[in-house]
């Protein structure tokens, strides 16, 4: 039976290890992004309402996690999204979707685990009780389990085909309403 735990920004700093590890097993980044990437989940730590979710397992182990914060303007991820949804919508859209946003930063799952579920259990917990009118996130723009995962959901797209500045790969940003159904 996998143990859905909460926990705050100075817990998730120290587990950042175990964090990692999952992240690596679970997108396989070219070892030059990792240091980076770990930063980059630190000061994540630092954003307001901050809540990170841990999946473990009965004898310790932890087969996945996810968090997430409130988004607001000065945060890197939300203004570049806003923007890309203002140039591509308007003011009105990107405004409904990131003008009162969970910003769900990460999920992941040990690919040992995936497919049970745990993904889906993660993300529902994340979302419940929050008072954002919707959840948003970035994920490979490829049919994949996440992809899946996230349409049932109630993710819709909000763009596709997204490259991050300074990046390469596609992404498909999505939005869902809270709560999810």
């Amino acid at each position: 039976m996998i143990e859905i735990r909460g926990t705050g920004p100075a817990e998730f700093t120290d587990r950042l290890e175990t964090v990692m590890s999952i992240y690596t097993a679970a997108m396989h980044p070219p070892a030059e992004q990792i240091t980076g990437r770990q930063a980059i989940m630190r000061g994540h730590g630092a954003h307001p309402d901050f809540r990170c979710l841990f999946a473990e397992l009965p004898d310790g182990r932890t087969a996945g996690f996810a968090y997430g914060f409130h988004g607001l303007p000065g945060q890197w991820w939300h203004d570049v999204v806003y923007q890309a949804l203002q140039e591509r919508s308007g003011t009105e859209v990107a405004e409904a979707w990131l003008g009162d946003s969970l910003e769900l930063a990460e999920v992941h799952v040990h690919p040992d685990y995936q497919g049970k579920g745990i993904g889906r259990a993660l993300v529902h917990a994340l979302c419940e009780g929050r008072p954002e009118r919707s959840a948003v996130l970035s994920t490979h723009d490829h049919p994949t389990a996440a992809r899946h995962l996230y349409r049932s959901l109630g993710f819709t797209d909000l763009l596709t085909q997204f490259v991050f500045p300074g990046g390469y790969e596609h992404y498909a940003i999505a939005g869902a309403v809270l709560p999810l159904r």
